[in-house]
């Protein structure tokens, strides 16, 4: 349509040209017929002695605006002031210019409005001595464009006669104002018909348009996926090119759909394995430790064990120790996906903040701890308080693994507000270590993501799983709050956010 439009628009112009062309040759034709008509009648005319160079009495040359018959211009040439020969004979119509150049000499004059006759002057002369016998263009200072031709009579004499061409531009400088008026309403028609056309050819596109925004509004990282939104039925009609389109967006998103159900029925799947198996190995683990400090105690009672043998135990039972702290985190993990129950108490954050700091600052004395809580309290957060300890437990730990030893980690505890949460509880963990690996920011809190090119990765007990901040996440999440990082060399702060009431009504995560 809006192709259509252009053309048409393009045609029109094309019609206003060659019209605009056609008057003006229209135009040009009529004034150089009549200027030949002119220059034959003053061909014709008789010579001052009475002579006549044509058939039938000589014409009476029209009065001139001076009392000695002398026109107002000045000139000079072949009869001084008088007027040339040809400018007096019947029929020339005003505004008709001849110049007669008789032995060498020129004059002219023209005819004005008021059919008096006004003497050109030098210069005006000098422009029309050299016309040709063709009629062309010529510009007259103080008088305008003209059409003028030249003939010449058996006696030798020369006339040059000119024609205004004032009148004929201002016909066609007329008709080029209506054609501009008229094709500037048409355009303004046609733009508004096709504004109304175009807006409502495109409804249907608008719908789809609406419909692809609702979906991608939809949580689709996460969780059983259901998208019910579909372009309407009557927008699908692929008999159109909007219809094709709304029925390829429908497909695309039944697409969609299926496979995210068949990613969330894999995950889920893997999910009940690793729950299943860390739930198995639990005993193993527990008995491997068991067994391994049993023999390492007797040994240390009995002095029976060899040092590379006690070493040896020794090293199976801190893997033992590691394997189990990992099978609790995937236990845990496997909870939350499956949204399982949280206790509901009131969670006193400031208190958990003295106690695990104070954990950090025994088991990291290689680090500096610093405290910052208000005096006064913050109101407490509805919640499950274990799993938030662990919360802040991941995080101090993460702080102490992955930052070098003399680093100051700073935890914070305030009230505040967020726009979305409501009246908050903001716990802050800060350290002035190396900082994150910027590539690493945004997968910093998927599962077994580890720091171990930025920050550094433990080794032996302190080695990391990748598990803790994904853990961290998840409970945060569970209790509807929210949890950030921001992080550039020397300054790296995880801050979480939970909502004081409200935020943990559901109690559960799914994921």
């Amino acid at each position: 349509m809006l192709v259509v439009g252009g053309v048409a628009l393009a045609i029109a112009v094309l019609l206003g040209a060659v019209s605009s062309l056609s008057l003006r040759a229209q135009l040009v034709g009529g004034v150089d017929r009549s200027l030949e008509a002119s220059a034959e009648r003053g061909r014709m005319a008789p010579d001052r002695d009475g002579s006549w160079g044509g058939d039938g009495p000589a014409p009476t040359p029209p009065p001139t605006d001076g009392s000695d018959g002398a026109g107002s211009g000045q000139g000079s040439g072949a009869g001084g002031d008088t007027p040339p020969l040809g400018l007096g004979v019947l029929g020339q119509a005003a505004g008709t210019i001849v110049v007669e150049v008789s032995d060498g000499v020129a004059s002219g004059a023209y005819i004005d409005e008021d059919a008096q006759v006004v003497q050109l002057d030098d210069a005006q002369v000098a422009d029309l001595e050299d016309v040709g016998t063709a009629p062309e263009w010529v510009t007259l200072d103080g008088l305008g464009t003209y059409r003028a031709m030249a003939t010449e009579r058996s006696d030798g004499t020369r006339f040059v006669t000119a024609l205004p061409w004032a009148d004929s531009a201002e016909t066609l400088q007329r008709y080029l104002v209506v054609e501009l008026l008229v094709g500037a309403l048409a355009v303004v028609l046609a733009a508004a018909a096709a504004t109304v056309l175009v807006r409502r050819a495109l409804r249907p596109l608008d719908r789809v348009a609406q419909t692809a925004a609702r979906v991608s509004e939809l949580p689709l990282d996460r969780g059983d996926v259901a998208i019910a939104e579909r372009v309407p039925a009557r927008d699908t009609d692929e008999r159109t090119e909007v219809g094709k389109v709304g029925a390829a967006v429908n497909r695309m998103l039944g697409h969609v759909e299926s496979s995210l159900a068949a990613r969330h029925e894999s995950e889920t799947t893997v999910r009940a394995f690793v729950a299943d198996a860390s739930h198995e190995l639990r005993t193993p683990l527990a008995s491997i430790r068991g067994y391994s400090e049993l023999v390492l105690r007797r040994g240390a009672s009995t002095g029976e064990l060899s040092p590379e043998t006690e070493h040896a135990v020794g090293r199976v039972a801190a893997e033992g120790k590691r394997m189990q702290a990992l099978v609790e985190d995937l236990l845990l993990l496997a909870r939350l996906d499956a949204g399982r129950e949280l206790t509901h108490a009131d969670v006193d954050l400031v208190a958990i903040a003295v106690d695990v700091t104070s954990d950090a600052h025994a088991a990291g004395r290689d680090h500096r701890w610093r405290l910052d809580v208000p005096e006064d309290g913050v109101p407490p957060v509805p919640g499950d308080e274990p799993r938030l300890r662990q919360v802040l437990v991941n995080l101090l730990g993460n702080a102490r693994v992955h930052t070098p030893a003399g680093t100051t980690v700073t935890t914070s505890v305030r009230a505040g507000h967020d726009g979305e949460l409501g009246d908050v509880v903001v716990l802050t963990v800060t350290d002035d270590g190396p900082g994150i690996d910027p590539a690493l920011l945004p997968t910093l809190f998927d599962r077994f993501s580890r720091g171990d090119t930025a920050r550094g990765r433990g080794q032996g007990e302190l080695a990391s799983t990748g598990l803790g901040l994904a853990i961290a996440e998840a409970i945060v999440s569970a209790h509807g709050g929210r949890i950030a990082v921001d992080s550039v060399p020397g300054r790296t702060s995880f801050t979480v956010l939970l909502p004081t009431e409200g935020g943990a009504a559901s109690g559960r995560m799914d994921r």
